[in-house]
């Protein structure tokens, strides 16, 4: 069997498949993304050039189409380059929101697609219009909008064979007709790796801090700092939990890149808005930004955590927090799907509403209070991911079934 990959940030959510893959007698499995990604690759590659900002659109909401057939049209020639070369993948495996898989078949007709169908927005019951604070749109300007950002994703599952997503609230977001297509398979959770560990220790060497789990350190993460994951309810709980726990540290993991929602204004980050609010609220000295961390220092990060605290829109599940919860944390999270779907209150977490920044800071100030009545959450918290979303003995094999029904459909 031959399997492609295709994403313009390879590995991405296929890191493990495409090496589980590998590692099969009788696969052959190459991956194509583009130039500009330095990772570290598992699989022989094959790279695109593409630049967006080449890419012009008459009417705005046109762009993010643009951008992606822009895209697949650049990537159209690799793809038939690996033709004529004699390479015809019994399967292609790509991400729906990039447009990377959009002219597969008009290159390799026979060939099956397995589409990663991460989201499928909705101008309502989603991130859209959620958070009323940087909403700006009517309801009729978000339905266009919704509509046009869609459309790539639509085409793109239209076209496949098979799709996946990665919880079940994210499947229930697509119409029924192409929810049909749909499985449920999460990427996985290592759980050999990220397992608890209270002897760790962590260092800040600029703050010359040091850290164990005997330490009262509350964790917040978010690849990018921002509204769409909480970022702004986090600042501004953070002077009532640092009044009602004086040795407390907040450390946050997170860079000021652009997100999955509304961007700050220009020369601005959210990092910034957020502290210039809450400043003069803030003991500096107990709040720590240490931007992206190595995976190791973010796992050691988790295992020495008192309190995580995890918030979203209703919108794509985080990695970081099956991978807290692998570690044994205490998770307080936003009563958001599909968080709700991962955490049962009072049993494995806690879930807050989220806008309600007085109720996660007297919830955090209950956990530290008392650091050991709450264990059997974390062994829950724990039991949950090796239960449901266990690399190896669940997620993986899932994964490795779907590619195979796909080939052989």
């Amino acid at each position: 069997m031959r399997v492609l990959f295709l994403h313009q940030n390879f590995p991405a959510q296929f890191l493990h498949v495409s090496a589980a893959l590998r590692e099969r007698k009788g696969v052959e499995v190459i991956a194509v993304t583009h130039e500009s990604n330095r990772r570290r690759f598992n699989v022989p590659i094959r790279t695109y050039q593409f630049n967006s900002a080449n890419v012009s659109a008459s009417v705005a909401l046109a762009t993010h189409y643009a951008q992606r057939i822009a895209r697949a049209e650049a990537l159209a020639p690799t793809l038939d380059l690996l033709r004529r070369e004699g390479f015809e993948p019994d399967v292609v495996v790509g991400h729906g929101g990039w447009g990377e898989t959009l002219f597969v078949g008009d290159i390799w007709p026979k060939t099956k697609i397995l589409l990663h169908a991460e989201f499928y927005y909705s101008a309502t019951g989603a991130d859209v219009g959620f958070d009323t604070e940087f909403y700006r749109e009517t309801p009729l300007q978000s339905k266009i909008r919704v509509r046009a950002r869609n459309t790539i994703m639509m085409q793109a599952l239209f076209d496949a064979h098979s799709g996946v997503t990665s919880t079940r609230w994210q499947a229930k977001q697509f119409p029924l007709d192409l929810a049909r297509k749909i499985s449920v398979a999460h990427e996985g959770i290592d759980t050999e790796r990220a397992k608890p560990d209270r002897s760790a220790t962590v260092a800040l060497k600029r703050n010359n801090l040091a850290f164990s789990a005997s330490d009262e350190v509350v964790t917040f993460v978010s690849r990018n700092l921002e509204p769409v994951r909480g970022f702004h309810v986090f600042m501004r709980a953070l002077p009532a939990m640092m009044r009602s726990r004086p040795n407390a540290h907040f450390v946050v993991v997170g860079a000021d890149g652009e997100g999955y929602g509304a961007s700050a204004p220009v020369g601005r980050t959210w990092r910034s808005i957020f502290l210039e609010e809450m400043r003069a609220k803030l003991d500096m000295g107990r709040l720590h930004f240490v931007g992206r961390v190595a995976h190791q220092n973010f796992i050691r990060l988790l295992q020495i955590s008192s309190a995580h605290i995890y918030l979203t829109y209703p919108f794509v599940l985080s990695w970081s927090l099956l991978e807290a919860m692998s570690c044994g944390a205490l998770i307080v999270a936003s009563a958001t799907p599909p968080v709700e779907e991962v955490i049962e209150d009072g049993r494995n977490g806690f879930l807050v509403p989220f806008f309600d920044a007085d109720a996660l800071s007297e919830k955090i100030a209950e956990i530290l209070a008392e650091p050991t009545a709450y264990d059997s959450l974390r062994l829950a918290a724990r039991q949950t991911i090796l239960d449901r979303y266990d690399l190896k003995t669940k997620c993986l094999p899932e994964w490795l079934a779907l590619i195979d029904r796909v080939a052989d459909a």
